[in-house]
């Protein structure tokens, strides 16, 4: 998607929108921007993006939003950061580091080959700080008020599973996932089999299905075409 193509679009008849979501930025936010800045109301993104994880962010306007559980439904590529020597109750940097250990017993091939047992299909818990819903209510509301909350495992599953642990305790790793996946659950998890604990460091988005992140556009190229294509609009009518 260019710059160019932003100018013609018909956002109302229907349009697909690759953008690059900025870390601190929930996928609402992102939407509710958009909806703002295109004035139209049938607008929805394919697949939520947490504050603290930036990336690829597919956002459907008009007739195309009939088709957002496709997109969502397709598989994923994550890059980013483990932490290992500590946990957090977030799984990430949501909530601050406890459970510190040392990982000076592990080596780095220990570390590496640990990605073999998370290949394939896997039984995965997602995390209770998430917007699943029990009963009506969002889960991490209940873990917040302190409810021992208590989830099943789901099948999902992991295509590929890469980790670069040469600048210890920072894991570097990509990741190609099945759609449902939570790569803060799978930084506990990944911890856990270390015995070392782990923790969600960073987190970019990279691909969905054949869609990726060199083809999206920053939130404020969106916003600097958008309001370029306001100001031609408004030159022409007078």
């Amino acid at each position: 998607m260019t710059t160019e193509d932003l100018q013609t679009i018909d956002f109302a008849e229907g349009a697909v929108l690759l953008i690059d979501k900025p870390l601190d930025w929930t996928s609402f936010d992102a939407v509710r921007k958009i909806r703002n800045l295109i004035k139209i109301k049938k607008v929805g993104h394919a697949g939520t993006l947490d504050p603290l994880a930036s990336g690829l962010l597919i956002v459907c306007t008009g007739k195309f939003t009939k088709r957002i559980n496709e997109y969502m439904a397709q598989e994923k590529e994550y890059t980013g950061t483990f932490t290992l020597g500590a946990t957090t109750p977030t799984y990430d940097l949501e909530s601050e580091p406890v459970n510190i250990q040392s990982i000076n017993h592990l080596s780095v091939t220990d570390i590496e080959n640990a990605t073999a047992g998370f290949l394939g299909e896997i039984d995965q818990v997602p995390p209770i700080h998430s917007a699943i819903k029990i009963d009506g209510k969002r889960v991490y509301e209940l873990a917040r008020k302190g409810v021992d909350v208590k989830l099943e495992p789901r099948k999902i599953t992991i295509k590929e599973f890469e980790v670069n642990a040469s600048a210890l305790p920072i894991v570097s790793f990509r990741v190609v996932c099945t759609t449902g996946t939570y790569i803060r659950s799978l930084a506990n998890d990944f911890g856990g089999a270390l015995g070392c604990g782990a923790y969600l460091s960073s987190l970019r988005r990279t691909r969905i299905g054949a869609f990726t992140t060199e083809e999206a556009v920053t939130m404020e190229t969106f916003e600097k075409v958008m309001r370029e294509r306001k100001a031609k609009a408004s030159d022409q009518l007078q």
